[in-house]
């Protein structure tokens, strides 16, 4: 029998509700539904960081997790992928969130596929994606996937997953990067690798040598 996935998200949203651990639930089932759809059993952990705020802080003092925070930092290392999810906070993520993953080795997300999500009461802020979050995870050595997604307060009220452009349509391209990956097959709309040097094609290629495919050669 095939092993459950083990995704582990990260919300790291200060008010309760938040936008923030919204969108973190909207990408976590969008995965679910797609994996689901695949056949494959799912484990859902969200880590809600305000509630380890207290101890996340403690840490940077004592440099030991109590056990909450360990149990949170084991549950984000275990996992089979991440979704971390921030509010932007100064043109960037938030000191808890960015705290959060300091309390976790630098080498213990190696090879992780991790989807990273951002909110924030403006689209201008939306950069935060690639200069923030995807160099942080790409630090941790990650595998951080090609989408990111920004929800603005604006974004809510688009509702056409049809649109790609809209926040729907963002988490279903999203989802889907991220369901492929872990269902071990190439997202439906990716253009066919050449392996024209290869006897045997593959049922599937590596994330990192998908990736590697695609440089400019020279």
């Amino acid at each position: 029998m095939t092993a459950p996935v083990r995704i582990a998200v990260v919300s790291a949203g200060l008010s309760q509700p938040s936008s923030t651990r919204l969108l973190a639930d909207r990408l976590a089932e969008a995965v679910r539904v797609g994996l689901d759809g695949r056949g494959r059993e799912v484990e859902i952990r969200v880590v809600e960081l305000r509630e380890l705020a207290h101890a996340i802080a403690d840490n940077l003092v004592t440099g030991f997790p109590g056990g909450a925070l360990r149990e949170a930092v084991d549950a984000v290392t275990g996992a089979d992928a991440v979704i971390a999810v921030t509010p932007v906070f100064s043109a960037s993520y938030s000191g808890l969130f960015k705290s959060f993953f300091d309390v976790i080795d630098n080498t213990a997300l190696t090879g992780k596929p991790v989807l990273i999500a951002a909110t924030g009461g403006s689209a201008r802020h939306s950069l935060v994606l690639d200069h923030a979050l995807r160099p942080l995870f790409s630090y941790l050595r990650a595998v951080v996937l090609p989408t990111g997604v920004y929800a603005a307060s604006e974004d809510w009220g688009s509702g056409d997953s049809a649109l790609t452009d809209s926040l729907p349509g963002r988490i279903t391209r999203a989802a889907g990067e991220l369901t492929a990956l872990l269902d071990h097959a190439r997202p439906e709309a990716a253009a066919p690798l050449d392996r024209a040097d290869e006897e045997e094609e593959l049922d599937f290629l590596p994330f990192d040598q998908q990736l590697a495919a695609l440089r400019p050669q020279g």
